[in-house]
């Protein structure tokens, strides 16, 4: 108790003295919060001041608005060394010396250090940062009218490409266009007209495409289309199309046949066969429409191409099969049990029968060996083939041959046992038969190609393939939410979220750069401002070799695996 007198004594002292090296003390560092404590470390050599090892500085922003800077006290300056080291010592008292003196001074060999954390200041990002978005000189000339002619006065950058033809691509700064754009038409609203005159010529000149298009036709039909063959055409000249166009001929050929022979012979039988090829002529030129539509190039309004229209054209086949086929022949034998009618001879109706039986046996086997080649291809058996629909509109000409087949030995079959008993009732029941076996096949095809439209994943061993082959990779810690979708025509849509090694990016990154320069530029840094653009510099380039790892991993994943036509890698 008796050197508390002699401790305050010392305080203006100890604090005089500070005043005097405030100089040599950098400026606090304040956080961002309205308000909040700051940690303040006095580390002093001599033990007779250990009382000033932690101080604490309380401080509370009035203003609402941190974003300014630090507080200021009431004469609107920062807080001197001076008032820390006031509260400092009024915040913590002074231990008694041991040897019971008091200290009388700090000596010019004693030193001050002061450690702050320091914050950087919170930013706000607001419209005006997205100003420094990129934009490509399509949308520039597109969105803001310009010419070619405006932007090459513009700044441009060279940034990696998103399409596989290209490597880089000039991109311009969104800002630029906009201040070249109001240069040009001199303000918003001028730019606006001149946006909407542009909509309005673009509409004009889609109507004046579509008349001409109109009077080339009328032109082709009165002189003759002496256009080229297109490759389009070749479709028909082998595989699926092969098929169907062999089915059109002979199912054509057998509908006119079976058409006489029913008006000859009044049979019930015969008159389901006739209605059966009429369906299955007209589902193959569908089939056909379907697959000249499939072979078309993408397009804006369809980026995934048309390769879907295969199994639209065979749901559709279906759904008439089970119409035209299954509801005519079960119609015709109902009305023919309801009123039996005396059957004339059925010789003529049993060499047609026999006839159509070779036809719909040969155009069988072209839709079975069809099968069996692009099966071998895919690594498949014949009937997972068949079962998973990889091509709809073999496997509609096969199911449709198959139940021809089958419908012809019924028919054969009813109109024996009505010649030999003289009673048309079983004539009437093969035509139930034939149409019961029409609507299987139609139930069949409406199934498999509605699953194949909702969006089908490809087998898990496929899956399990390139899920495997991305996980292999250095730079890939794991993937989750992977997604193969069969998008027809042996064509696959992949997707997964992609969790990288942001380790083996920054060394990817670091490979390709002057390390002696890094280190020069990090030697550099002395401030939080110097600190930040050499993060900003390198962390905008880091991000780059992280797209140039997405692509390069799509890039190898299309190559390994040909069927996969579209790859979307998100970033985890």
């Amino acid at each position: 108790m008796q050197n508390k007198p002699h401790n305050r004594k010392q305080v203006p002292a100890l604090r005089a003295h500070l005043s005097q090296r405030s100089s040599r003390i950098p400026q606090l560092c304040y956080g961002f919060k309205s308000g909040g404590t700051h940690n303040v470390w006095f580390s002093l050599p001599d033990c007779r001041v250990a009382s000033l090892g932690l101080g604490k500085v309380q401080y509370y922003s009035t203003s609402g608005n941190s974003k300014d800077g630090p507080p200021k006290s009431a004469s609107g300056d920062a807080p001197t060394a001076e008032k820390v080291l006031s509260a400092a010592a009024k915040a913590t008292p002074a231990p008694e010396d041991v040897s019971g003196a008091t200290p009388q001074g700090l000596t010019k060999a004693e030193t001050i250090q002061v450690k702050v954390r320091a914050v950087l200041k919170k930013r706000e990002y607001g419209t005006k940062y997205t100003q420094n978005n990129f934009i490509t000189a399509v949308r520039a000339m597109n969105e803001f009218c310009l010419k070619p002619s405006d932007l090459e006065q513009l700044r441009k950058i060279r940034r990696r490409s998103p399409h596989d033809d290209t490597e880089a691509f000039t991109v311009f700064l969104r800002s630029d266009v906009e201040a070249k754009a109001l240069e040009v038409w001199g303000s918003h609203e001028a730019l606006a007209r001149e946006r909407n005159l542009r909509k309005e010529v673009e509409r004009e000149f889609q109507e004046s495409i579509f008349r001409n298009q109109q009077l080339l036709k009328e032109y082709k039909d009165f002189w003759g289309n002496t256009k080229p063959r297109s490759g389009q055409r070749t479709t028909f000249l082998q595989g699926p199309g092969k098929v169907v166009m062999v089915a059109i001929c002979i199912n054509g050929l057998n509908f006119i046949f079976k058409l006489l022979a029913w008006v000859y012979t009044g049979s019930a039988s015969m008159f389901s066969e006739a209605i059966h090829s009429l369906a299955d002529t007209c589902n193959q030129a569908l089939l056909a429409l379907g697959i000249s539509q499939s072979v078309r190039n993408p397009d804006a309004g369809h980026p995934y191409g048309f390769s879907n229209m295969r199994y639209i054209a065979s749901l559709i086949s279906g759904v008439g099969i089970f119409m035209m086929g299954a509801g005519l022949s079960w119609y015709h034998g109902i009305m023919g049990l309801l009123h039996p009618q005396p059957i004339e001879s059925l010789l003529w109706a049993y060499c047609i029968l026999a006839g159509s039986l070779v036809s719909e046996g040969a155009t069988l086997l072209v839709a079975i060996n069809e099968i069996k080649r692009s099966a071998q291809l895919h690594g498949l058996s014949f009937y997972e083939y068949v079962m998973q629909s990889r091509d709809p509109s073999t496997n509609v000409v096969l199911l449709e041959d198959a139940a021809a087949v089958l419908g012809v030995i019924m028919a054969s079959g009813c109109m024996g046992l009505t010649s030999l008993t003289g009673n048309p009732l079983y004539d009437s029941m093969g035509s139930i038969c034939v149409g019961t076996l029409l609507g299987a096949v139609s139930a069949f095809l409406i199934y498999t190609n509605t699953e194949a439209l909702l969006g089908r994943s490809i087998q898990a061993e496929r899956v399990q393939k390139l899920t495997e082959f991305l996980e292999n990779d250095p730079a890939v810690r794991a993937i989750h939410d992977v997604k193969a979708t069969d998008l027809g025509l042996s064509k696959v849509r992949f997707k997964a979220e992609v969790d990288f090694d942001g380790r083996v990016v920054t060394r990817s990154y670091l490979e390709k750069q002057d390390i002696d320069q890094i280190l020069n530029e990090i030697q550099q840094v002395k401030t939080p401002e110097e600190l930040e653009n050499f993060m900003l510099k390198h962390g905008e380039n880091i991000i780059d070799t992280l797209g140039a790892e997405v692509d390069r991993l799509e890039k190898e994943l299309k190559q390994r695996n040909p069927e996969v036509r579209h790859v979307d890698l998100e970033i985890l």
